[in-house]
């Protein structure tokens, strides 16, 4: 689980990249979520665009595919969405916690 901080810091490094997976309108399938693990395995970071023959909700659809590879949503804005998840390589370095 990321901190609202965390969150903040990656919404700013989401910016500058291109979507890279492509949902259609099969939704959210099994070829789907084993593309989304290999770049997050690479990157850690991944924008997701949603095209418009896919008919299931924006938020729930990044909620699922979060849940299911085990990422945190980033951010949601119009039909792309972004997941972050910390790999072995660790390319991002997140803000820590202050601790009071």
């Amino acid at each position: 689980m990321i901190t609202s901080k965390q969150r903040s810091f990656l919404r700013k490094m989401v910016q500058d990249i291109q979507p890279t997976v492509y949902i259609g309108k099969n939704g959210l399938t099994g070829t789907v979520l084993d593309e989304l693990e290999k770049v997050l395995d690479a990157h850690e970071l991944v924008k997701v665009k949603v095209q418009e023959g896919c008919m299931d909700d924006l938020k729930v659809l990044a909620n699922d595919s979060a849940d299911a590879i085990g990422a945190d949503v980033v951010q949601v804005i119009g039909r792309k969405f972004s997941l972050y998840r910390q790999s072995e390589k660790k390319l991002i370095e997140l803000p820590k916690e202050k601790r009071k």
